[in-house]
């Protein structure tokens, strides 16, 4: 049977996800340090104003909040053991929201990384990894999510892993990976390398691209990396708005919503057609990025030299295809938005 995500694909050219989790949950009040995914059972209204919020600015698709939902992170809050609860949680308000939108919405299931570091630099074994993933995607699927998302992964294994704990669960998913060293994941991967890892995956994704990272100038450049090799497999392009600083004692994101405009229409015609926001993205700039869409025509791929003038400088010389970048090393994951 298609899934969702597929069956809307196929009646449009492009779609829109949504923005960030953590930006308007800090907005909301959530603290640093603490777990967002409890507040999928403590404070389920601000979970539903959050979906909504996406909804409402025009996203087709949105993530749950349960980017932690594993239960290596959320042992970190002594909730270990509320795995299957907290994603169920998330997924369920998911529904709830998407349901009720009175168009065809995807409820996409956020999976992060485990944070931990995997054999054989680390702890972590890969039955380990597949097993959490596992159980965090079941909730995912009990609470009605159409699709696992997972996202912000640096490591091939934990990728390949959480892919196999979504399928083990028969649950569709999509990956990113978030290219953050000289056009490279924390652990060395880049984009060629992933374009090419996903089309031999045993259950492979329905879409797979780049979140998070440095900006959106070097996430432009990592799609060009992706669409260079040729593959039918859909794109998709999530990045932050703009740069972080630190102003006032907060991290503010200095993209305004007429760069991320800019930002999705370069996406589109770069050859993603999945699109949406990572850190620091608002409803308020996806309104914008959504206008623009609907309303630029689509144009030819964008050079280097048009991102960079249109959205700001690259954060390296080179993103990794050219063997220049950084030699592989392992670190662990970092936490998204």
């Amino acid at each position: 049977m298609t899934d969702a995500l597929t069956k809307l694909l196929e009646t449009r050219d492009w779609l829109m996800a949504d923005g960030a989790t953590g930006t308007t949950l800090f907005n909301m009040g959530l603290s640093s340090g603490d777990a967002p995914e409890l507040w999928n059972v403590d404070k389920p209204e601000n979970i539903e104003k959050l979906y909504q919020g996406a909804v409402d600015a025009g996203s087709d698709i949105f993530l749950t909040n349960s980017f932690g939902g594993t239960a290596s992170r959320l042992k970190l809050h002594g909730a270990e053991d509320r795995v299957f609860e907290l994603n169920k949680a998330a997924a369920e308000i998911g529904r709830k929201v998407a349901d009720a939108a009175g168009r065809p919405v995807i409820v996409a299931g956020s999976m992060g990384p485990t944070g931990e570091i995997m054999e054989p630099m680390g702890p972590l074994s890969y039955e380990r990894a597949v097993e959490m993933f596992y159980e965090q995607a079941k909730g995912l699927k009990a609470g009605g999510a159409d699709i696992a998302w997972i996202e912000t992964i640096s490591s091939p294994d934990e990728y390949k892993a959480a892919a196999e704990g979504a399928a083990k669960a028969e649950l569709p998913w999509i990956g990113t990976m978030s290219f953050d060293t000289a056009g490279r994941t924390m652990m060395g991967v880049t984009s060629t390398e992933l374009s090419n890892m996903v089309e031999k995956l045993p259950t492979p994704p329905i879409a797979y691209g780049a979140n998070c990272g440095v900006g959106s100038s070097d996430l432009l450049r990592t799609v060009l990396g992706f669409s260079a090799q040729g593959h039918d497999r859909p794109i998709i392009a999530k990045g932050n708005a703009g740069i972080p600083r630190y102003v006032d004692g907060h991290i503010h994101y200095d993209g305004t919503p007429e760069l991320m405009a800019e930002y999705a229409v370069m996406a589109r015609d770069a050859g993603a057609r999945i699109i949406g926001g990572c850190c620091g993205t608002t409803p308020e700039h996806l309104k914008a990025m959504k206008e623009a869409l609907e309303t630029r025509p689509r144009g030819p791929r964008p050079t280097l030299e048009e991102i960079a003038e249109k959205l700001g400088g690259f954060s390296s010389a080179s993103d990794g295809t050219d063997d220049k970048g950084p030699a592989k090393r392992e670190r662990s994951g970092r936490r998204r938005r």
